[in-house]
């Protein structure tokens, strides 16, 4: 789970506080823009996630912290926790406002005053997604896209559909739109993101697939370098989509993958839509036809009923997979699921299958990044002599490199080495 540095001490500028996907950090530039339209002063606005019961207690104590350090600060909570536990959050005593999903997408809701605390609406009678233009992230070069909403599967283990609704597509028009908007603004590259983005369309007229769409994306913004899908569900991919992932150079070789499992018995028990063999059949599929493609992947450990058995065939299909990012999620029962329900497995179970995944998730990287030394890359530099490769490897320039000057271009760079998580380059030329 990702969340934004704990924010500077306050100022009057309103500030974000993100925890959890790109979607709820896309929605985060968009709250902001909308407290700074009001004159929102002085305040924190806590965008929450509900994946995990670590999640939602990391923001309970979050919350609990800004209010000690900031006393004077209105803290504002939203996101998938708070509208799924929107009385939770109203009886908390620092907290002064709670804006539902549907809520903080409104710039009224973000006024320096309102007459009631809690702004949360059923968020199943919500129909549509309106694409909400932000003036500029705050990286500048790159930014996220809301292209849907909401998902209409129903996993076993998952709350989200609960905190964010049914499947609401993002008409084409509007998200041609904003990328042209973000490009005038020296964005060089996107990231397509929502909840379930392969579910994309079906709730347009016409029912276009996300592979039809990003096709009629990329031809309609000929400025835009880069684009980039976030997490995608293999079985759903389309031949349109297939087509484009092995042969359109704008389209990054990355692609990260909801699997979750690799053990077929908890597929099924998740409800997922895929079998084993479909995801390594994608992998192998895409490897074959566009060898550089990196590939990343959501593990559950230890979901309900998983024997060790069970484990080692989710553990071994990242090899088989040959995937280099794992997004490891130790299983937590949430409220209401049907997996809840199901025979548990030891919480130090959980924790140790959990640890097993993320250590070969490390082995995995370190050896893709060694293997990088030397290797020709293209990087599209951010801030502070740091960028992304078209693989999104995060990489930092050489202290000979005089980078910043280049900051919103695409270079052409050589891996030099290694540091942590990420590889050294010196651009070339």
């Amino acid at each position: 789970m990702a969340f934004s540095s704990f924010p500077r001490p306050l100022d009057l500028d309103p500030q974000v506080v993100t925890f959890g996907c790109r979607l709820n950090s896309y929605e985060s530039e968009v709250m902001l823009d909308h407290a700074r339209a009001q004159g929102l002063q002085n305040a924190v606005i806590v965008n929450t996630c509900a994946v995990t019961a670590e999640a939602e207690r990391q923001a309970r104590q979050t919350i609990r912290r800004l209010k000690r350090e900031n006393p004077s600060a209105t803290i504002i909570v939203t996101g998938c926790s708070a509208q799924m536990n929107a009385q939770f959050y109203a009886e908390m005593p620092e907290v002064d406002r709670v804006l539902g999903n549907h809520e903080k997408m409104m710039s009224k809701n973000f006024a320096p005053v309102l007459s009631d605390r809690v702004h949360v609406t059923d968020i199943m009678t919500i129909k549509e997604t309106s694409n909400h233009l932000v003036s500029g992230f705050e990286n500048h070069v790159r930014a996220f896209i809301q292209i849907q909403n909401g998902c209409d599967h129903r996993c076993t283990f998952c709350a989200i559909p609960f905190g964010r609704g049914n499947n609401r597509s993002v008409p084409i028009g509007e998200i041609a739109a904003q990328i042209r908007a973000l490009t005038d603004q020296g964005c060089r590259e996107i990231v397509f993101t929502g909840v379930d983005i392969t579910g994309y369309g079906a709730d347009l007229p016409g029912k276009p697939t996300l592979g039809q769409m990003t096709r009629r994306i990329l031809s309609l913004t000929p400025d835009l370098p880069r684009l980039r899908l976030s997490s995608i569900d293999p079985v759903e991919v389309d031949e349109e989509l297939m087509t484009l992932i092995v042969r359109e150079p704008r389209l990054m070789p990355h692609l990260h993958l909801s699997l979750q499992a690799g053990d077929n018995m908890i597929l099924k028990r998740m409800k997922r839509r895929h079998s084993r063999e479909q995801a390594i059949d994608f992998c192998a599929r895409v490897s074959k036809a566009r060898p550089e493609t990196v590939f990343g992947a959501d593990l559950i450990a230890g979901f309900p009923t998983e024997t060790d058995e069970m484990f080692e065939n989710t553990l071994n299909i990242v090899e088989a997979c040959s995937l280099t990012y794992l997004h490891v999620f130790p299983y937590s029962p949430r409220q209401g699921t049907p997996a809840a329900r199901m025979p548990q497995v030891e919480k130090t179970v959980i924790k140790e299958r959990a640890q097993r995944l993320r250590m070969v998730g490390e082995q995995r990287l370190s050896a893709y990044l060694h293997n990088s030394i030397g290797q020709n890359r293209s990087v599209l530099v951010e801030r502070k002599a740091k960028g992304h490769t078209e693989h999104f490897t995060p990489v930092k320039f050489s202290a000979s490199d005089q980078i910043d000057r280049f900051q919103g271009h695409i270079v052409p760079v050589t891996v030099l080495g290694v540091e942590g998580k990420n590889l050294v380059v010196t651009r070339n030329g």
